[in-house]
């Protein structure tokens, strides 16, 4: 029979349904580290008090958030070879544990500002009022008329005016009375007061005709040092739509309030969020960048807060957060620099609203993605901005609908290929964006294909994958010499190693579509990496690299392609992979096992294999109790049943049983592998002349009664064990019965009872 798999893959199952275990391709299992960062940059002087102080934008410290016959074998013509398994897959892991960096889930640390009295009032409506300078620059609002008064007075009409003396100018008066008092109780509660008279009357915005008398009163109230007073004052300047230099000195003071974690709540008491998100969407771009980095960097601060995040999303903050950033992606070119502190404090108060379902569902629905990869083009000189956006990046491809999304963008792979290119030394960039490439690779073969099929995109992921590795042994060697000489090392960069790990899953997953996997497999260079992985690495200290290397060579020697590379170096693979084989490390041991059942195609493999007791360890395996590690081992011994002088061990080891009690145990639900079973002991009796010689008396029985229930359509596919299983699960499990399972086991079925007598044969005359 032809070896089977080797022209056809097992069809894949419906959603739901129970289908043998196949082997897992590599992933970035997302464990959890612990590491501090600094903030993001707001350049030079960012104190609301004075120009020398300089507020950093730290982080807050928190957790970060897988083939046919080479040669003409002397296979009996009734053999049945196959693969071990129906062709490269992923190796299922826990994206959300991943062990290394690259899920950019970084929270962010404020640390406690200075206390001082510094007057703040005398920074707003002043002609010396300090500046941010963006980018290294620095400008006068291009707004006209004074500071604050909203340019030329219009005339009040009597109803205004009325309603101004008698109810707004009590409230002012009273503020300025109690402005040397210090009441800050009270002159909150005025605030709070006089919000809604000016709401009341309309008179928000710039609609209120004495609006600079107003601000005038407000602006002396700024030095208090009450935070609840500073919001409310805060939220009155920007209910009256204050612009330039005022604009910029008030997203100070939110700045400054904003610092301290304590104060988070205010915010949401004071209802803060929408006048905020407002205020960044109706700022101008063009003339207020410096107010947008205060006010962006307080939103930053905010958001890491849960709470405070809650409501941001209920004000639909991402959908403000991709006006702005489409509207900063067409800002004009000499405005560049400038945009990029802007789009620095935007990416990173983003990145802590990523991990929320509903803000995800609108970053795909408002186009944020399409936004961000954008300005991976635009400011791609930009580290800053790159590094945040592909931590936003990490974040979102866990989830299929944001795979979708970045994936549908035609310039998505030329984008990353370019950083990868560009910043390949940048150790906290390639270890992010070669993850975020390993999602997509991981969840589409589409993106597989179009990730290839990029100019040299494979050659980058090789040159990086050359360079870190050297890079590796260079510092492991160093580490060894350290060791050595005083008994203690520096310790071994773990950046390093995350990165070759996320390299190699992007491999293996390129590797599972079949047009880029037959490329792959001729790729010398790569397979020797792969092998210098296993063979220098521990799986005590680099489970994850060994075992990604494994998979991507598993994945790799199911292509039976002239010039396979793995075919090539055969021999080191079969030997390096022993050393894999140990009980203590199951994952190891089946992810070799999955490689032996590709190469035992070839008789030099099965030869070296029984020298070393690889088919008793298969046949210890069979009653493992595990589907995943029975399926495994089935599929090494069906090619080692192919040569005759290695048939003996399976009934020696008891293998005849323990493959009977794995057709009554998985055979119903999983007919696939019962298929395997059938195939192992139709190889097995290749020169049967009788079933009871061949098998025993009591198992040649027991298989040719399991073999008819499991043959009879009723029995087999019994409705009262499927109750309440989907009808797609149902057609796919009568598919697989009947074209993989019914088959082959007619044919043992037939030879069994062909050669089932009361009779014995007579020797061979000589």
């Amino acid at each position: 029979m032809e070896a089977a798999g080797d022209n056809e893959k097992p069809k894949t199952p419906p959603a739901g349904v129970v289908s043998p275990p196949v082997p897992r391709p590599p992933v970035d299992p997302n464990r959890p580290i612990r590491r501090t960062g600094s903030r993001g940059r707001l350049l030079h002087s960012l104190s609301v008090e004075s120009s020398s102080e300089e507020i950093s934008l730290k982080t807050r410290s928190g957790s970060l958030q897988d083939v046919s016959s080479s040669g003409k074998e002397e296979v009996a013509p009734d053999v049945l070879t196959r693969r071990v398994h129906s062709g490269p897959k992923e190796r299922v892991g826990q994206l959300l544990e991943e062990r290394g960096v690259g899920d950019g889930s970084e929270s962010v640390h404020r640390p406690p500002s200075a206390v001082t009295t510094t007057s703040i009032s005398s920074q707003i409506g002043s002609d010396n009022e300090l500046r941010v300078k963006s980018g290294g620059s620095s400008r006068r609002p291009s707004s006209g008329g004074k500071p604050g008064s909203g340019g030329k007075r219009e005339e009040e009409t009597p109803a205004e005016s009325q309603f101004f003396n008698k109810n707004i100018a009590p409230i002012l008066e009273q503020m300025a009375a109690l402005r040397k008092e210090k009441d800050a109780t009270e002159l909150s509660n005025l605030c709070s007061m006089l919000y809604c008279t000016l709401e009341q009357g309309n008179m928000l915005g710039r609609a209120c005709k004495r609006r600079s008398a107003i601000l005038k009163t407000i602006f002396k109230l700024l030095d208090s040092e009450s935070p609840v007073l500073r919001v409310r004052l805060a939220k009155l300047i920007l209910g009256l739509k204050i612009t330039g230099n005022n604009l910029t000195s008030v997203c100070k003071l939110i700045f400054k309030i904003s610092r301290e974690e304590s104060n988070d709540m205010l915010f949401i008491e004071e209802e803060m969020i929408a006048p905020l998100l407002d205020t960044m969407c109706t700022t101008d771009l063009s003339t207020s960048q410096d107010a947008l980095v205060y006010l962006l960097g307080a939103l930053k601060f905010l958001s890491g807060n849960t709470t405070v995040g809650q409501h941001l999303t209920r004000h639909r903050a991402v959908e403000a957060y991709g006006k702005l950033l489409k509207a900063i992606n067409t800002a004009t070119a000499d405005s560049k620099e400038k945009m990029g502190n802007v789009l620095v404090q935007l990416t990173a108060g983003l990145r802590n609203l990523v991990d929320n379902e509903e803000n995800r569902e609108d970053m795909v629905s408002s186009h944020v993605i399409e936004e961000m990869e954008r300005s991976t083009q635009l400011y791609s000189a930009d580290s800053e901005v790159v590094h945040n956006i592909i931590r936003i990046f990490s974040k979102v491809t866990l989830h299929s609908d944001c795979c979708n999304a970045l994936n549908s963008i035609p310039s998505t792979y030329k984008s990353f290929l370019y950083l990868l290119n560009q910043y390949i030394q940048k150790q906290d960039l390639i270890v992010r964006l070669t993850f975020v490439i390993g999602n997509l690779t991981a969840k589409s073969d589409d993106a597989r294909l179009r990730f290839f099929q990029e100019e040299n995109a494979f050659k980058t992921i090789l040159n990086i994958f050359k360079t870190y590795l050297e890079l590796d042994m260079k510092s492991f060697s160093k580490h060894k010499e350290e060791v050595k000489e005083s008994g203690t090392g520096s310790k071994h960069p773990d950046t390093v190693e995350d990165i070759m790990i996320k390299v190699v899953r992007v491999i293996a997953n390129l590797s599972i579509n079949e047009e880029v996997g037959k490329q792959l497999a001729t790729n010398e260079k790569c397979v020797e990496w792969l092998l210098h992985i296993i063979d220098t690495k521990d799986m005590s200290t680099s489970e994850e690299l060994v075992l990604n290397s494994v998979a991507t060579i598993n994945n790799l020697s199911f292509y039976h392609v002239p010039g396979s590379a793995v075919v090539k170096k055969q021999q080191q693979v079969t030997e390096s992979f022993l050393k894999l084989l140990n009980v203590q490390h199951m994952e190891g041991f089946v992810e070799a096992s999955r490689v032996y059942g590709n190469l035992t195609r070839h008789k030099a493999v099965r030869d070296f294999l029984a020298a070393n007791k690889v088919p008793e360890m298969m046949v210890a395996l069979l009653d493992s109790g595990s589907r995943e590690v029975v399926y495994t081992a089935c599929g090494v011994l069906i090619n080692l049943m192919a040569d005759e002088n290695k048939r003996h061990i399976l009934k020696e080891e008891g293998g005849i049983s323990k493959l009977i009690d794995v057709l009554r145990d998985f055979g119903r639900s999983d007919w696939q592998l019962g298929s395997m079973v059938c195939q192992i002991l139709w190889n097995y009796s290749a020169r049967i002349t009788s079933s009871t010689d061949c098998y025993g008396e009591k198992e040649a029985q027991e298989l040719a009664d399991l073999l008819i229930d499991y043959l009879d359509e009723e029995t087999a596919l019994d409705s009262s064990d499927t109750a309440g299983v989907e009808e797609a699960m149902l057609a796919f499990l009568r598919d697989v019965w009947e074209e993989e399972f019914c088959p082959v086991a007619n044919k043992l079925l037939n030879r069994i009872e062909s050669h089932q007598s009361d009779f014995e044969p007579l020797p061979v005359p000589s």
